[in-house]
């Protein structure tokens, strides 16, 4: 019977982490390079790769490449499979994190429903769901053939549940239907990923509730009364979830939407 440190233990496998500068993604490879996982990191161009990478590789001896893509563009995607497939052997571990989010500065976006675009609608589910489908098929082969395949999208609580309006309190705050939409679907591709790719890879969905960033303090008080555990979130909530996900520890769990809010969605 292997131990807990042995089912943990990433060392010899590679990750590729999407949106591996921000917030959350940063946290993620932070993770991995701590388990002993080599890490791929790929971001818009002009992210802090060199940054992230320093900070790595100042505490953990692992190999770290980048790539720099705009994953709304299904061009430029393709030709960044097709680096990963042909510079990389293996590629145990997928996370998709990259994502439009609700306060991501756009046009058309974070607006009241009637004023939510079409042209921002089409380009949030080419960067929430089509990128992470496009990612799953074409890698599918080379995830399949380490042994260790495992795919963990980044939901949200979003993708669950409607929004609940009091707690904004600034019109600068919003909810994208677009963003709700992709999430949602994106935990049914979790699930249909499941089955399909089983019983080589398995496919999880780990589903955030509201992260502590720059919120107003009426914002966050409002939410925390909403939340059982009476706070937001902070990115090192997530270490421990990606570490079971991403390793042995989680062997025998696929199709799964874990959720990591604080217990917001138990009401």
């Amino acid at each position: 019977m292997r131990t807990l440190n042995q089912l943990m233990s990433l060392k010899g496998r590679t990750a590729l982490v999407t949106g591996s500068c921000g917030f959350l993604g940063q946290a993620i490879c932070q993770t991995l390079a701590e388990l002993g996982c080599n890490l791929i990191l790929l971001d818009l161009p002009g992210s802090k790769f060199t940054e992230l990478k320093d900070k790595i590789l100042d505490k953990h001896p692992i190999e770290v490449t980048a790539i720099e893509l705009d994953l709304e563009d299904s061009e430029a995607r393709s030709v960044a499979i097709k680096r990963i497939l042909e510079e990389h052997k293996t590629l145990n571990i997928l996370i998709n994190t990259a994502a439009l989010v609700g306060t991501t500065p756009l046009d058309g976006w974070a607006m009241p429903f009637e004023n939510q675009s079409l042209e921002t609608w089409d380009r949030a589910l080419n960067v929430n769901l089509t990128a992470v489908f496009h990612f799953a098929r074409d890698l599918f082969p080379l995830i399949q053939k380490s042994g260790h395949g495992s795919i963990i999208n980044i939901g949200s609580i979003y993708g669950v549940v409607a929004p609940d309006y009091s707690i904004y309190d600034s019109k600068d705050m919003g909810n994208p239907a677009a963003y709700a939409a992709s999430k949602g679907a994106l935990i049914q591709l979790t699930k249909w990923l499941s089955t399909t790719l089983s019983k080589d890879i398995r496919v999880n969905c780990i589903s955030p509730g509201g992260v502590l960033r720059d919120q107003s303090e009426t914002f966050i008080e409002n939410y925390k009364k909403k939340t059982p555990l009476q706070r937001m979130a902070t990115e090192e909530d997530f270490k421990g979830i990606v570490a079971y996900l991403a390793s042995d520890l989680s062997e025998y769990v696929t199709g799964q939407n874990i959720m990591v809010d604080g217990g917001w969605t138990v009401w």
